[in-house]
């Protein structure tokens, strides 16, 4: 009888281990699915084509915006409108994500990249709905001299830019924007340097909005969900975009 109940205790402790087991395999998997289900890169452009972009109010893209070198490059030789503006706005929309791209600027350029842009024909620019981070020329563009809120990587007019993170005219420089509605946070790294850093909506971000140029312009900085674009600002210099990729958040 003392054997039975030796041997039944024995089976009980051995199936106990080796429910143990399971358990702990069930959670090893369940934590490689998590891993595997982070959020992905999507590339936005990849140096090939105008694949997913448009001109904003517009039709395809053109020129004078080209291929080269596996860059999106602005060429105002290609011009002949007269002072047409030539955004770009991509396909799809977006709400909370990281963007990740490259750009370059000549000597006197100013361009932007902006989120939350909405293409109606009562915003005849995306820059109407869509707050702007700064690309520029800090010395060559007279923008540059209007101080840090006005400089590359700044969120344009309303939060300050680190401009020592900035390269020289004709080098690429690697931006990352990151836009969170749910943690209403917001960030720009501009060359592995966090330059900015700010609200993505509620009061603090109402405030910030009040205190700019941009405070009675109606529709500006209210879509959470809308299109990235690309500025053209309308000076006949060249610049440059390359390596844009998205990860939604």
């Amino acid at each position: 009888m003392r054997k039975s109940i030796l041997l039944t205790v024995l089976i009980l402790v051995f199936a106990c281990k080796e429910k143990s087991k399971e358990n702990a395999s069930e959670e090893t998997e369940q934590e490689e699915m998590e891993i595997v289900q982070e959020p992905e890169w999507t590339v936005l452009f990849d140096g090939s084509s105008f694949d997913g972009w448009h001109i904003y109010n517009g039709g395809e893209v053109g020129a004078p915006w080209k291929l080269e070198d596996g860059a999106m490059i602005f060429d105002p030789s290609l011009d002949e409108s007269d002072g047409k503006h030539y955004n770009l706005v991509t396909d799809e929309e977006y709400t909370n994500f990281e963007l990740s791209l490259e750009w370059m600027v000549t000597e006197g350029a100013n361009s932007g990249v902006m989120w939350g842009v909405v293409e109606d024909e009562k915003y005849g620019e995306p820059y109407n709905t869509g707050p702007e981070i700064q690309v520029l020329d800090n010395i060559g563009h007279p923008d540059g001299k209007n101080g840090p809120t006005r400089q590359a990587g700044a969120l344009y007019d309303m939060i300050p830019t680190d401009s020592t993170a900035v390269k020289s005219v004709g080098e690429w420089n690697r931006m990352v924007i990151a836009i969170n509605h749910e943690t209403n946070e917001g960030s720009v790294v501009l060359n592995d340097n966090t330059v900015a850093e700010f609200p993505v909506n509620g009061e603090a971000w109402e405030e910030m909005v009040s205190k700019s140029k941009f405070a009675d312009w109606e529709g500006f900085g209210n879509f959470k969900t809308g299109k990235i674009a690309l500025q053209h600002h309308g000076e006949p210099i060249v610049i440059g975009y390359r390596n844009i990729k998205i990860k939604e958040l």
